[in-house]
């Protein structure tokens, strides 16, 4: 089981920046009505849902998050951090980039092997103990996906959901990015829900695009989209949580299932039964 380092966020000499929160002014939707939210913040620690449907917006939401929009972008939104206009060093100096995005599409145009590519990355990014972050990666990304990663595997061998378990684990760990966007990794075959588990043991910033209710309830408030523009926020409270809780058991129950298959095993109705039985699947 992984756990993190209490000192994990020591062990580098290069700060990228103190981000206490960041906020999105609203601009206009498609048809160039004025967003509905005005503005809404994230300090660290949050993890913050964008939901809607397909082509409402989403990610165009994020990408003027990773850009940091200041008006120059067809919603016409303005990123703040720390109630401040973004320096443009942070905007153009990739050094300085505070902001990590895991994108629906991830393809390694390097071939070395994985664990070589993570020691390359943690040395640019200073830290002090190269083998130990290495290791500490791999662990948490291999707690993501089905099949664990190996240090030896070149990188352009790895599956889509091992590709997208690493960078996960590279931005939380090796980029130490304070605030790290992630766009419906649950179509990547990864464990959303253990994802969110270890997420919430760093004090980032998480945006979710996500079409998955589990996600989007066990986010701490989700943003709805719709024609390109945000309509409301929505924060989480008791009742969406127990929700959230019976769905992650039957979420934990379909991986189960799926591990099973894929390791080649025959279901039948007396195993699934007593599985079920055994899960208080019953009582969900």
């Amino acid at each position: 089981m992984y756990t993190k380092s209490v000192n994990i966020m020591n062990i580098f000499t290069k700060k990228i920046m103190d981000i206490k929160k960041i906020t999105i002014l609203g601009g206009k939707g498609k048809d160039g009505t004025k967003e509905k939210v005005d503005s809404f913040s994230l300090k660290m620690g949050d993890i913050v849902s964008i939901v809607g449907p397909t082509g409402c917006g989403k990610t165009t939401l994020i990408n003027d998050i990773e850009l940091f929009a200041n008006l120059n972008t067809p919603s016409d939104r303005q990123i703040l951090i720390n109630d401040e206009p973004v320096p443009d060093d942070l905007t153009f100096d990739p050094a300085k980039h505070p902001i990590a995005l895991i994108s629906q599409h991830t393809n390694f145009l390097s071939d070395l092997p994985v664990g070589e590519f993570l020691s390359i990355h943690a040395q640019v990014r200073g830290a002090q103990n190269i083998e130990q972050v290495v290791n500490e990666t791999i662990e948490f990304a291999n707690q993501l996906t089905g099949e664990a990663i190996i240090q030896g595997t070149a990188m352009t061998e790895l599956s889509g959901g091992q590709t997208r378990s690493l960078l996960i684990a590279d931005a939380v760990i090796i980029g130490n990015s304070p605030i790290i966007l992630l766009d419906e990794i649950e179509n990547a075959g990864i464990h959303k829900t253990k994802a969110l588990e270890l997420l919430k043991n760093y004090e980032k910033i998480f945006v979710f695009v996500t079409h998955d209710p589990t996600i989007a309830l066990l986010s701490d408030f989700r943003i709805v989209m719709k024609n390109g523009a945000m309509q409301k926020i929505i924060a989480s409270n008791p009742e969406e949580q127990q929700v959230a809780e019976k769905l992650k058991m039957m979420d934990d129950t379909i991986l189960q299932f799926r591990s099973l298959i894929r390791k080649g095993e025959n279901i039948n109705q007396a195993y699934a039964g007593n599985f079920l039985q055994q899960t208080n699947y019953s009582t969900l």
